[in-house]
């Protein structure tokens, strides 16, 4: 039995395929902006699955997604409601995005406890797994993009810039430096993050990185101890195997 499992974020949507055991190889992404129900038929064409399990965090494209598959098959959207078996250790886990739900599960079921996801997108987010397995909070922080694009938008002389790993901390150029504040910048953000969220969890929790910022940013983040992109999707599936298609 083959499951779909739909990551739904603001800039890239994954589809991919999955069933009680593990992920399989069959994997699509499409920019969020051009997902459409034409687009998905062609994606999807010839692709054969027995129910589909969505975490999204874009309105718009969750109605579409809604729309277009719960007339054909089996479908949930991944909620604090699901059947997960998380607990909250929080006032609202109804505020909390879909993609950090499945990425506190499959950190829950595949790392270990107590744990960290640091989910690299137009976000950067960090989710909190205790020692207890419940979901403890976190912090939703900009991504390196975002603060790229705030300064050309912002500031009159300032362009927009490609994001590339920096030459030196000391640029010489306008739009070198930029590249350092952005990318050295950010990083150390992450890392003081980090080092204050696992002062506050006590020990040594594992730290897992996801997103499709990680293969950039990740290696030089010591605190990071291992990059799993697959860990938004490994969450769909547990869910997807736990309660709706067993």
């Amino acid at each position: 039995m083959a499951w779909l499992l739909i990551d739904n974020s603001n800039n890239r949507t994954k589809l991919a395929l999955g069933d009680k055991n593990s992920l399989s190889e069959w994997r699509v992404v499409t920019p969020t902006s051009e997902l459409n129900s034409t687009s998905l038929k062609k994606l999807l064409e010839g692709v054969r699955f027995d129910g589909v399990v969505c975490a999204s965090v874009v309105p718009e494209k969750a109605k579409l997604l809604s729309d277009f598959f719960k007339p054909v098959s089996p479908f949930h959207f991944l909620t604090h409601k699901s059947p997960h078996g998380l607990k909250f250790d929080l006032d609202h886990p109804e505020q909390i995005g879909n993609d950090r739900l499945a990425n506190a599960l499959a950190l829950r079921e595949t790392h270990g406890m107590p744990g960290i996801a640091v989910d690299f997108g137009t976000a950067v987010t960090f989710s909190v797994v205790s020692e207890e397995g419940n979901f403890s909070g976190g912090v939703i922080a900009p991504g390196m993009a975002a603060m790229t694009e705030y300064l050309s938008t912002r500031t009159a002389q300032l362009p927009q810039i490609e994001l590339v790993e920096p030459a030196t901390a000391i640029a010489k150029t306008t739009v070198a430096a930029m590249q350092s504040g952005a990318v050295i910048g950010h990083r150390g953000m992450v890392r003081e993050i980090l080092r204050e969220m696992i002062s506050e969890i006590g020990g040594k929790p594992k730290v897992i990185a996801t997103g499709g910022g990680a293969a950039f940013s990740a290696p030089h983040i010591e605190e990071i101890d291992i990059i799993d992109l697959d860990l938004t999707l490994e969450g769909l599936r547990l869910l997807a195997g736990k309660a709706f298609f067993k």
